[in-house]
């Protein structure tokens, strides 16, 4: 077993910060901000991470939360900028505020390297460590999926006039939102450079807003368990598919395409109506009672959401 884990330190390593880049986006889409600045976010907390590394000479934690502030406040400041947005437009201007990240690095000089990016910003990580992080986000994220504060994020997502009338503040939602969305960002790019020693301005392009996107849709849109499932799926599937060689972009093609289709809800979807058949199965002896199903968001629980 001790020689499985060696062996696949890096896969591990590798799922917990797609994980973590996944979230950055996950989260404000369950608040119905259709955001991709946790993207620009993982850039920016990778170069910072970087820099305060190798120019100011700090250590890997310091530079690390660092690396979560700074992108975390942009991010925030630009939610504010673009708060009158919606839908595909407020998608397409976080896209371009994720190109602009990748310009700037690239005309950033000595501090972020330039074309070339920046070498040598070696942290002091392990996998366990970056396991505690991760859980320490997933719980933090887990908090607005539970109960009351679920009802709410939900009822900001669906109907936002009706949440507004119930007095719950949607705008004060969704900034946060940006705010999540980039300390989360931030946070993966900085473990994932300071694992890596490296960071270029390639690795901070729209390749990484597919590769989110895709772990959302496959995994599940609507809880941090089907983005863990997601990351599982595309950090590993390359050892699996690994045999077809110039194949293997198009199983991923085909994989994603009957997830969108066939999957609306991803693989977590799957699971819980499958849980729920179950359920329902053991309890067939009750005639007309239709168990409640604990996780199903779907109705908003007015007295709960205004609590």
């Amino acid at each position: 077993m001790s020689d499985w884990f060696d062996a696949n330190t890096v896969l591990m390593q590798q799922t917990l910060t797609t994980l973590l880049m996944a979230l950055s986006i996950q989260i404000p889409m369950r608040m119905g901000v259709f955001s991709f600045a946790g993207i620009g976010a993982f850039g920016i907390g990778g170069y910072t991470a970087a820099a305060a590394m190798l120019h100011l000479g700090w250590g890997t934690f310091p530079s690390l939360v660092l690396g979560l502030a700074i992108p975390a406040a942009a991010v925030y400041l630009l939610g504010l900028l673009v708060q009158r947005l919606t839908g595909l437009y407020l998608g397409m201007a976080t896209i371009a505020f994720t190109l602009i990240v990748a310009v700037v690095a690239v005309n950033g000089g000595d501090l972020t390297g330039g074309a070339a990016g920046l070498f040598g910003a070696l942290g002091e990580l392990t996998l366990g460590t970056i396991l505690i992080v991760t859980v320490i986000v997933v719980a933090l994220t887990q908090l607005t999926e539970s109960r009351g504060m679920g009802r709410r994020v939900d009822a900001v997502r669906e109907d936002p006039e009706l949440a507004n009338a119930m007095g719950i503040d949607v705008a004060r939602y969704r900034r946060m939102s940006f705010l999540a969305s980039g300390a989360v960002g931030g946070l993966a790019g900085g473990i994932t450079t300071l694992l890596r020693s490296t960071i270029t301005p390639a690795e901070v392009n729209f390749h990484l807003v597919v590769l989110a996107l895709t772990v959302i849709v496959v995994g599940g849109t609507r809880s941090w368990v089907g983005v863990a499932i997601g990351s599982i799926v595309f950090v590993w599937l390359p050892t699996v598919v690994a045999f077809v060689s110039e194949w293997e972009e198009f199983i991923y093609g085909v994989v994603v395409v009957v997830a969108a289709v066939l999957l609306p809800d991803g693989v977590l979807g799957v699971i819980r109506d499958g849980w729920h058949r179950v359920r329902t199965r053991g309890l067939g002896g009750r005639r007309g009672a239709a168990p409640d199903d604990p996780d199903d968001h779907s109705v908003v629980d007015t007295e709960e959401v205004s609590a």
